[in-house]
């Protein structure tokens, strides 16, 4: 594991990574979702494609780097691509998981490599709006300790800031940026999946105009037990494409 500093917005990011096949000619980056770590998709994906350089990065706030902010995916992405270029990394494959997803598609990878990605807004249900209605109640009578039994699992035990940031990037609809990218895109997807459901899937391959849809049995986590088969996915689309 390695530690580098940089500098966004006036403040200082200490981001963690790890770097494996380190003389292989060709970068592949891969990226978290929200509230994971480089850690878990490295134990996934450290056995497959032995032809690239494999960076793994904890996102600002997660694993071992540093967030004093109050982030937007837009923010994110930027804080990896001042990252990526100050340790000689291309953008030339990016896989990102969930949230990392988001962060991989403003990165303008040459081939982006969606992993049950976050980005398509779904309508709210009443379960959950009526949460966010009593959220704001007791924040405005001064009972935010109260938040903690309401919020997703995905937001308990967040700092300040984190939790903002959480409520940033949970509501962002990336329909335009995704309709916008024009590069190739490689969709991968479980079919039982809650976190983001398959008819994300279908609306995200349907913005996206030139991309692959491939669906697997499993839930937002399958690819710990397909990334044999993500892997070889990845390489004959690298064949392809060099064709």
């Amino acid at each position: 594991m390695a530690l580098k500093s940089l500098q966004y917005n006036h403040k200082t990011f200490n981001i963690s990574y790890e770097i494996l096949n380190p003389t292989a000619s060709h970068d592949i980056v891969f990226l978290h979702g929200w509230g994971s770590n480089k850690e878990l998709m490295k134990s996934s994906f450290k056995d497959e494609l032995k032809a690239f350089r494999h960076i793994y990065i904890d996102l600002p706030g997660f694993g071992n780097s540093t967030c004093n902010n109050v982030m937007t995916t837009h923010c994110y992405a930027q804080v990896i691509d001042t990252f990526l270029e100050e340790i000689n990394v291309s953008k030339e494959i990016i896989l990102g998981h969930s949230f990392g997803g988001k962060v991989a598609l403003l990165l303008q990878p040459k081939l982006l490599v969606l992993v049950a990605s976050a980005g398509i807004q779904l309508p709210k249900s009443v379960k959950i709006k009526a949460k966010i209605i009593l959220t704001k109640i007791f924040n405005l009578f001064g009972l935010s300790k109260f938040r903690k039994h309401l919020v997703a699992d995905d937001a308990k035990s967040l700092s300040e800031n984190m939790y903002k940031t959480f409520k940033n990037v949970v509501n962002e609809d990336f329909s335009f940026e995704f309709s916008s990218f024009s590069n190739k895109a490689l969709l991968f997807w479980g079919t039982t999946d809650s976190a983001t459901p398959i008819k994300c899937a279908t609306k995200m391959s349907e913005l996206l105009k030139n991309s692959t849809l491939k669906t697997y049995e499993g839930d937002h986590y399958f690819f710990m037990k397909y990334h044999h088969d993500i892997a070889q996915e990845i390489e004959n689309s690298i064949i392809k494409r060099s064709l």
